[in-house]
């Protein structure tokens, strides 16, 4: 473990000395680093660690945790590591002091997407992560680093392994390497691989674990979360790590898992805050996945979702109206990702973000005429995404690549998928592979997407992200709320609006986007950012601090696997009823409604991942609220509306 965390602005740096800082300052780890957000120059962080052996004769082992776009490790004044781009962990064996000095510089990222976890509300480009330092003691010979990649083959599965062998002392032995279900009933494996190794030296050894019908890991709701632990034991010292086997590919604009197609629904995750914390919200709203929005995350929250049950959409490289990335930086990144998450079942979806267009900003409204000049304004989108598809297709060769290199030495019998790759995002009208949507915020009523996708049907197939923003405390002032646009508050609320009405201004408009893309069977449906990423508001559904924003919970009932919605806005009158299946199992199923004094009841089949109409609520000009209710066998869900 490190002490605390000092930061400063590099003044001064050779290849043959640690860099000087004119003045170190106090930063929190993680923590906001405000005060170095215009710095353009390469930062750098300085700790302590103790020396963690009690036994002189051990060995002490540091390990770096962390992303940078770039960085350099010096350890008591000897540079032992350079990585560009830097995604942890960084492992080395010194020989420790009793007091250690560690300095990690880092550099400001480039139009590849941050590599750091930045957590300054107001700048998420600011170079510096949050490191992880752990120190520990280790026996003259150890297990340095284990790497595991399962795959499938035509007789089922197998993990290739590698364990790396740090030797103080000459061996002369064997690695025994095992396989055990974790937490399940499966099948297990073991065996012996031999090293000779000298004093001094370092080497790697693998071998392959066969498994004959591998349990599979799916996404939560579409089946169990299978994983398997590897161990590699080396006299007393082991290493071990957990794999699942998941095959993701994309076929157009189906994704299939494992085989299956399914519908992916999720939610924007931005940089700072828990991780943990911002997927086990994810995963209590009924989400498949978390987009990675514009940053690499820890890897904590890869963790996190192989336990939950969630995918990951990971942005690899970002496009804007004046940046544009580097190819060779972006693929070599991607690589670096494969490589890092070979193990993990979660690791399934490659991005590139862009938002170089924003067409339709200003038409507030639903009339006609503003649905007229909205249609001129996607006619005359001239958007190209030359560069950011380019990009993409060099990711998904560098991905498939980096799999086909693990492995090279049975290519002949492993069953390697496509990487699933998101080559550009954008508004509509710009002919991007997925949609963003801002209908109920930058531009139309929340109530037209159904309009809009009566025109253009592809539009809701891909969906990068949809939005609406509201303030998280009674007390905030919008135009001090970073990265938030009060002047678009203010058109959609009033002047006046406060906590509440914005509030239920989020919550009615991310519910209706959701529900019209549910009904039109989107197959990737990404929702807003789970956390606001500044104090006193912003476009999340949590604040923060990690307070449940109403919209929350009312996406969470939206997003339900087997769920009733409405066909139009709760207004006085007839509305049609849709009950969405994104399950694999075809059901049958009792819809009813609730408005007031009147209620209604009918009972209907859905196919697998399908919808089908379920009749019609009627709702009088008194009702003040609407429930709907679902009931498959002995399990009720809900959906509310207030009118």
């Amino acid at each position: 473990m490190s002490g605390e965390w000092t930061g400063g602005i590099v003044d001064g740096h050779t290849d043959d000395s640690p860099p000087t800082v004119e003045e170190w300052r106090s930063v929190a780890v993680p923590g906001t680093r405000a005060s170095f957000a215009d710095a353009t120059e390469p930062m750098a962080y300085r700790t302590t660690v103790a020396d963690p052996r009690a036994d002189e004769r051990d060995r002490a082992l540091l390990k770096l945790r962390g992303n940078a776009s770039r960085a350099e490790i010096w350890l008591n004044g000897t540079c032992v590591g350079h990585r560009e781009p830097f995604v942890g962990p960084f492992r080395t064996v010194f020989d420790p002091q009793p007091e250690n000095e560690l300095i990690v510089i880092c550099e400001r990222p480039s139009a590849v997407v941050d590599t750091g976890e930045s957590t300054d509300a107001t700048e998420h480009g600011t170079s510096g992560v949050p490191w992880a330092v752990d120190v520990e003691a280790r026996p003259q010979t150890f297990c340095r680093r284990l790497e595991a990649r399962p795959r499938f083959t035509e007789d089922g599965g197998v993990i290739d392994v590698e364990c790396e062998v740090d030797a103080g002392e000459a061996v002369d032995d064997a690695i025994t390497l095992s396989l055990r279900p974790e937490g399940f009933r499966g099948s297990a494996a073991m065996q012996r691989v031999p090293i000779r190794v000298g004093a001094g030296e370092r080497v790697t050894v693998s071998d392959t674990l066969e498994i004959r019908e591998p349990s599979l890991w799916w996404p939560q709701g579409y089946g169990p979360q299978h994983r398997y632990t590897v161990r590699a034991k080396l006299g007393d010292d082991a290493i071990s790590k957990t794999v699942g086997f998941c095959n993701v590919e994309r076929d157009g604009d189906e994704f299939l898992i494992n085989g299956r197609p399914v519908w992916l629904r999720g939610f924007a995750r931005l940089p700072g805050g828990d991780p943990v914390a911002d997927v086990e919200r994810a995963a209590a709203a009924n989400a498949t996945f978390v987009r990675a929005n514009g940053h690499v995350p820890p890897e904590s929250l890869y963790a996190a979702c192989d336990e939950a049950g969630l995918l990951v959409w990971q942005d690899v490289a970002e496009v804007g109206p004046n940046d544009e990335p580097s190819t060779d930086e972006a693929d070599v990144l991607a690589a670096t990702l494969a490589k890092r998450h070979a193990h993990r079942p979660s690791a399934a979806i490659y991005g590139v973000s862009d938002e170089s267009s924003a067409p339709f900003d200003g038409l507030y409204g639903s009339g006609f005429l503003t649905k007229l000049r909205f249609r001129y304004r996607a006619r005359r989108a001239d958007v190209d995404h030359g560069a950011a598809e380019s990009v993409a297709d060099a990711v998904a060769q560098r991905v498939a690549e980096t799999v086909a290199e693990s492995t090279a030495e049975a290519a002949d019998e492993s069953m390697p998928g496509s990487p699933a790759v998101v080559s550009s995002t954008g508004p509509p009208g710009t002919d991007a592979d997925a949609t963003r949507l801002s209908l109920g915020w930058e531009y139309l009523s929340a109530a037209d997407l159904e309009w809009l996708l009566e025109r253009d049907r592809t539009l809701g197939r891909l969906v990068a992200g949809f939005d609406a923003g509201s303030l998280a405390s009674g007390d905030a002032d919008p135009a001090e709320i970073p990265g938030f646009d009060a002047a678009v508050l203010e058109r959609r609320v009033g002047a006046d609006a406060g906590l509440e009405e914005s509030q239920r201004y989020q919550t009615e408009t991310l519910k209706t986007v959701a529900e019209t893309l549910r009904r039109h069977e989107s197959s990737l449906l990404t929702g807003p950012p789970l956390r606001d990423a500044a104090p006193g508001g912003g476009m999340g559904v949590v604040s923060h601090d990690g307070e449940e924003k109403p919209a929350y919970r009312a996406l969470a009932r939206s997003l339900e696997p087997v769920q009733a919605v409405l066909d139009g806005p709760p207004t006085p009158g007839s509305v049609g009823i849709t009950l969405c299946n994104d399950t694999h199992d075809a059901l049958e199923a009792t819809v009813s409604w609730v408005a007031d004094d009147d209620e209604g009841e009918t009972t209907v089949a859905v196919d697998p991942l399908e919808t089908t109409a379920a009749g019609t609520a009627r709702i009088s000009g008194t009702a003040t609220r609407i429930e709907l209710t679902v009931t498959v066998g002995e399990r009720q869900v809900r959906n509310r509306y207030r009118l």
